[in-house]
C-alpha cells in the first residue's frame, strides 16, 4: 500500500480493539449480582460495584485485579460486613475465570495488523495489568507484529506525546486506533495525532465521552477492516 508521507506510526488499543474483553466484565457482573440477590437488586449492586471501581481506579488501576477487589468491597458493603467467606472464595475464582479467558480476536484485527506491519511502525497502547497484558498479547498471535509495545496507567495527551516521540515521528505523524473515545481517541487528537474510533458494542461506562466531531483529525470507522482504505485517503489529504 502507499505510504503517507506524514504518518508514520500507528497506535492500537489493545481490548475491545484488537480482542473481546468487555463482555467478560458484564458476565462476571451478572455472575456477582446473583450471588448477592438475597441482600440487593442487580440494578444496586451493579450501581454500587461502580462506585467502588471509581473510587478504586487511583490505587488498583484499570484491569480485572482491580475489578476482583472492587467486587469484594462491594460485597462487603452490601451484605454490611457478613459476606460469607464462600461467596469471597466465588468472587476470587470468577476473577481467575477472567485472567485465564482464551483470547477472542475481534474481526479483521489480524488481517488489519499484518497489512500495515511492515509500511508504518505500529505501537501497541494499552492501560491495565502488565501481565495480564503481557499474556493476552502474547496469546493473540499479533505480538510480532508489533514495533513497541506500552503497557500504561493511564491515557492522556502526555501519554501520546511521549509515545509518539519515542517510537515515531511526533504525535503530528501519529495515529491513535481504539474503541474508547475518552482513552484512545479524544487524548490522541489533543496531543496533534489523528484518532481513529472503532465503536465496539460493549463500551465501559466510565469510557464515555461526546465524539470530538468538529477535530479535523477524527474519524470513525465501522470495523477496522476500514483502516486501511482511510489511511489511504489520510495519505492523499497529508
Amino acid at each position: 500500500m502507499q505510504h503517507s508521507r506524514k504518518l508514520t506510526t500507528i497506535g492500537f488499543d489493545a481490548d475491545d480493539t484488537l480482542w473481546q474483553n468487555e463482555q467478560f466484565f458484564r458476565v462476571t457482573e451478572k455472575r456477582f449480582a446473583a450471588l448477592l440477590a438475597d441482600h440487593a437488586e442487580e440494578d444496586r449492586i451493579s450501581a454500587r460495584l461502580l462506585e467502588a471501581e471509581k473510587r478504586n481506579l487511583a490505587v488498583y488501576g484499570f484491569g480485572i485485579k482491580g475489578f476482583t477487589l472492587s467486587m469484594i468491597e462491594t460485597a462487603i458493603e452490601v451484605t454490611n460486613g457478613q459476606v460469607p467467606a464462600s461467596t469471597i472464595a466465588e468472587i476470587l475464582a470468577a476473577g481467575r475465570e477472567m485472567l485465564n479467558h482464551p483470547i477472542e480476536p475481534l474481526p479483521h484485527a489480524r488481517e488489519t495488523v499484518e497489512k500495515l506491519a511492515g509500511a508504518y511502525r505500529l505501537v501497541l497502547i494499552t492501560k491495565g495489568d502488565l501481565f495480564d497484558q503481557e499474556r493476552k498479547l502474547a496469546q493473540s498471535g499479533l505480538g510480532e507484529l508489533f514495533d513497541a509495545v506500552e503497557i500504561v496507567s493511564d491515557k492522556s495527551a502526555a501519554t501520546y506525546s511521549r509515545i509518539f516521540s519515542r517510537h515515531g515521528d511526533g504525535p503530528e505523524k501519529g495515529m491513535m486506533v481504539g474503541n474508547s473515545l475518552k482513552s484512545d481517541v479524544v487524548p490522541a487528537i489533543e496531543a496533534g495525532s489523528w484518532g481513529i474510533h472503532v465503536p465496539h458494542d460493549l463500551t465501559w461506562v466510565l469510557e464515555h465521552v461526546e465524539p470530538p466531531v468538529s477535530a479535523p483529525r477524527f474519524r470513525q470507522i465501522a470495523n477496522l477492516g476500514e483502516l486501511p482504505g482511510l489511511i489511504e485517503r489520510i495519505g492523499e489529504i497529508d
